[in-house]
């Protein structure tokens, strides 16, 4: 029996980003900034490890690679940023979460 197949970065990557799709918005109609281009912002913070929103946000100028890697299409301001993400509620994430432990279970990523 051949060992089960690993999930690239791609394909995580892939699920962060179409469950960031289906996280609620609260905000009104008119809002100028996609909620979904702030939630992979802030993976991407994470992701690529900067020291801070700062650091982020001066990343955020030069680096293609928060649009193509982790397909944002505006980069929110590390104050933007703060703002669209402290009135997102963490149980709306849930799903992302849930969805990811999902395939990392079928593919035997989390036996010991």
């Amino acid at each position: 029996m051949s060992a089960p197949l690993s999930l690239s970065a791609d394909v995580l990557l892939g699920v962060v980003r179409t469950e960031f799709e289906h996280v609620p918005d609260q905000r009104a109609d008119n809002a100028s900034l996609d909620l979904a281009d702030a939630l992979r912002s802030g993976y991407a913070l994470f992701a690529l490890k900067d020291p801070s929103l700062l650091a982020f946000d001066e990343r955020r100028m030069t680096d293609r690679h928060l649009h193509t890697i982790f397909k944002i299409g505006q980069v929110p301001s590390d104050t933007q940023l703060r703002i669209l993400l402290d009135d997102v509620e963490p149980a709306d994430l849930r799903p992302v979460y849930r969805r990811l432990h999902r395939a990392l279970a079928a593919r035997g990523q989390l036996r010991p």
